[in-house]
């Protein structure tokens, strides 16, 4: 069963853009985003172009680290693509959704396969709690409590503009 939820991630967006801007405005520079694909990928370019930096937004694939890859196989999403030097960089990871942890750990596994940043920090849309590693978002725009049967997924329509789908696991 798929289904839209009355979220508005529009708004959210607003929320993410100005905890980035405060993040941004205390951080070590120069920062370099990389969103997960695919709605954190979605979000990175946004905010790179909505916060005037330079160059492109990096993008990275949490697949060939995921410790359930013997379940979900090879995802079809984009690849790892890091316009930046990571040795060194201070890095800004950009999801659309937190839940347990797992995907942000793979993905800072994928990181470090390509350099060892200076600092890392977590830039998400929504956490929805779960954790079953201890990771934190730096900044998240909001928190929302789920059943654990539920998926939360970032849509993104043919003009850019952002919206929530929700779907039972397995349904």
């Amino acid at each position: 069963m798929t289904q839209s939820i009355q979220l508005d991630a529009e708004a959210l967006y607003t929320e993410l853009l100005r905890g980035v801007k405060k993040l941004l405005a205390v951080a070590p520079q120069p920062v370099y985003l990389a969103g997960i694909t695919s709605g954190g990928a979605w979000l990175a370019v946004r905010l790179q172009q909505d916060l005037g930096l330079e160059g492109d937004a990096g993008v990275i694939s949490s697949s060939m680290h995921r410790d359930d890859f013997a379940q979900r196989g090879l995802a079809l999403s984009a690849q790892t693509v890091l316009p930046f030097d990571v040795n060194g960089a201070h890095v800004l990871l950009v999801d659309d959704v937190l839940y347990t942890g797992r995907t942000l750990r793979a993905v800072i596994n994928e990181l470090f396969d390509y350099g060892r940043p200076a600092s890392v920090k977590l830039a998400v849309l929504v956490d929805r709690g779960g954790r079953e590693l201890p990771i934190e978002a730096d900044v998240s725009a909001a928190t929302l409590s789920l059943p654990e049967d539920q998926l939360l997924e970032l849509a993104c329509d043919s003009s850019g503009r952002l919206s929530f789908v929700l779907e039972r696991k397995g349904g």
